[in-house]
């Protein structure tokens, strides 16, 4: 099975959209791997973002990440980058569907590709992610 990396950011933990957005997830028939709320330094910030670190926005991005607490999490099923982020929708939120996270909300979260997840994944739960298998597995995945 495939793994996705998510994060809540500060806007969408300080409107209270947590438990919308992990239903989504759950609802589509994804399990919930490792889950935490936390409030991210300057430095954990940069090496999040490395890969931007050349764009005139990478500032701001820092700035804005560490402004409030994220809510990080670990999401496991077949296809979850590229269906994720369907979930989730485009990046610009003027282009998402309305159904989609941004298109409703427009909040900013999830892994952009397979690699990027394993990257992020590594790097926001160094101490490993729940094994369990979800007792629905069978009647979700053929």
């Amino acid at each position: 099975m495939e793994q996705t990396f998510i994060m809540i950011k500060p806007d969408g933990v300080q409107r209270g959209l947590v438990g919308e957005i992990i239903r989504r997830f759950e609802k589509k028939g994804f399990t919930l791997k490792g889950l935490k709320s936390i409030t991210v330094d300057q430095a954990f910030a940069e090496r999040h973002y490395a890969d931007l670190s050349a764009k005139p926005f990478f500032n701001g991005l820092v700035e804005y990440i560490i402004s409030g607490p994220v809510v990080a999490m670990v999401w496991e099923g077949k296809n979850v980058v590229i269906t994720g982020r369907k979930i989730i929708g485009a990046t610009n939120p003027a282009d998402s569907a309305p159904g989609t996270i941004r298109g409703d909300f427009a909040i900013d979260i999830g892994s952009d590709a397979v690699e990027s997840a394993r990257k992020e994944i590594a790097l926001w739960f160094p101490e490993g992610i729940a094994e369990w298998r979800s007792s629905l597995s069978p009647w979700i995945y053929e």
